[in-house]
């Protein structure tokens, strides 16, 4: 079945994009990322030490053939985002950037407004944007019309776990909106990304729930199936559910 998974021109070989933060060591990232097989990597760009030595330095163990998508962890404003956009791009990371805009300390919801600038001042810079997003619809457009590369709405705040509590308002952008959509944040079990795929997620990124599982590796492998299966399921047009029972086979007329 052809069915590819394009962003910004570049075809994305694994629709399990995946963090890299929270995990116990560089060496047990590499592992995972490997078992995973994501193809897009997500790093902070406070973890990324160019003048480090080998073993410190986290780029040493992003495999090579995968794109590095540096975010902009800690940004409080477009300002902050734009400028720690910039510094990736010098520090040799390329164009990719998630772009993240949290001043919500508590729940570390995204600020949209600020997204949408610092989104539109970047992808005039020639910047791949994926900007991260509260899941509203009227804001996915204007995101649009600033460059975005992709849309990536939250399915539950950072790192609950508690799955794609959003999914009334992802299933909406889905419809409505042309752009890419990665389901990030909130992402807990594979049947979680599994349900965001069957929704026609494009994509979902999973960190916390991955890096710290008792068995990383063995977990990332079951994500990226998880999300396989739900993009499979729902290229296949599944049934919908109903409210009433319906027999499989015929009830009547079998004993004349």
């Amino acid at each position: 079945m052809e069915d590819p998974f394009i962003i910004a021109g570049h075809t994305i070989k694994n629709r399990f994009l995946l963090g890299t933060g929270k995990f116990a060591s560089h060496l047990l990232m590499k592992n995972t990322i490997t078992a995973s097989r994501a193809h897009i990597v997500t790093v902070a760009l406070r973890r990324i030490d160019t003048q480090s030595s080998h073993d410190d330095n986290i780029l040493e163990y992003l495999p090579k053939e995968c794109i590095t998508m540096p975010n902009t962890s800690g940004a409080r404003n477009a300002d902050e985002a734009i400028r720690i956009a910039r510094i990736a791009r010098a520090a040799g990371c390329g164009d990719w950037i998630k772009i993240e805009v949290i001043s919500d300390n508590k729940y570390l919801l995204p600020d949209n407004a600020q997204t949408i600038i610092a989104t539109e001042a970047l992808a005039k810079e020639g910047f791949i944007v994926m900007p991260y997003m509260n899941p509203d619809l009227a804001d996915a457009r204007r995101l649009c019309d600033a460059g975005a590369a992709s849309i990536m709405p939250l399915g539950s705040p950072i790192g609950t776990n508690k799955g794609v509590c959003m999914r009334e308002l992802i299933k909406i952008l889905v419809e409505e909106i042309s752009l890419p959509v990665v389901v990030d944040a909130g992402i807990g079990r594979p049947s979680h990304a599994a349900e965001a795929m069957e929704l026609g997620a494009d994509a979902v990124l999973v960190n916390t729930a991955v890096a710290t599982a008792q068995n990383p590796v063995l977990t990332a492998r079951a994500f990226s199936l998880a999300i396989e299966a739900g993009r499979l399921a729902y290229c296949s047009g599944i049934s919908a559910s109903k409210e009433t029972a319906e027999a499989s086979s015929p009830l009547t007329g079998f004993l004349r």
